[in-house]
């Protein structure tokens, strides 16, 4: 009967999660679930604005798919136009609102960005680090 050491892999420092192999009646079956304590990503996203409906349905009636008013309410007619243009541009006929469906309307996925900061004045490169001159 011999001894065995078993080997164990070096993890990264900031994991906080363990795995380990599961043992029953002396063999190694497989691995046990992991466990965290880190928070986990969901897949939540937030429903467009009023304004951004109305883009859209802006850019499905420029189409010629959608023939309603354009309110800005997102509805069964909305939702039915989406599903015509996204079969006739060979993207899955979902009715859902994809980057994919937004990027064929020519409108792109809206993401918030930070405001441009404002121009800063140019100094002639003569100038740079000189005192002002007194004017006599």
């Amino acid at each position: 009967m011999g001894i065995s050491f078993a080997t164990t892999k070096k993890r990264h420092p900031t994991h906080s999660t363990k795995s380990r192999s599961v043992k029953t009646g002396g063999r190694t079956v497989g691995k046990a679930p992991r466990t965290s304590t880190a928070r986990t990503r969901s897949n939540y996203q937030a429903a467009p604005t009023p304004e951004r409906y109305k883009e859209i349905q802006q850019a499905l009636a420029s189409k010629g798919y959608f023939k309603g008013a354009v309110t800005g309410e997102w509805g069964t007619d909305s939702v039915e136009a989406l599903r015509r243009f996204q079969g006739e541009q060979n993207l899955d006929p979902d009715g859902k609102l994809g980057s994919l469906s937004l990027i064929a309307l020519g409108l792109g996925p809206k993401r918030i960005t930070a405001q441009a900061r404002p121009e800063q004045q140019t100094v002639a490169p003569n100038q740079a680090n000189q005192p002002p001159q007194s004017k006599q």
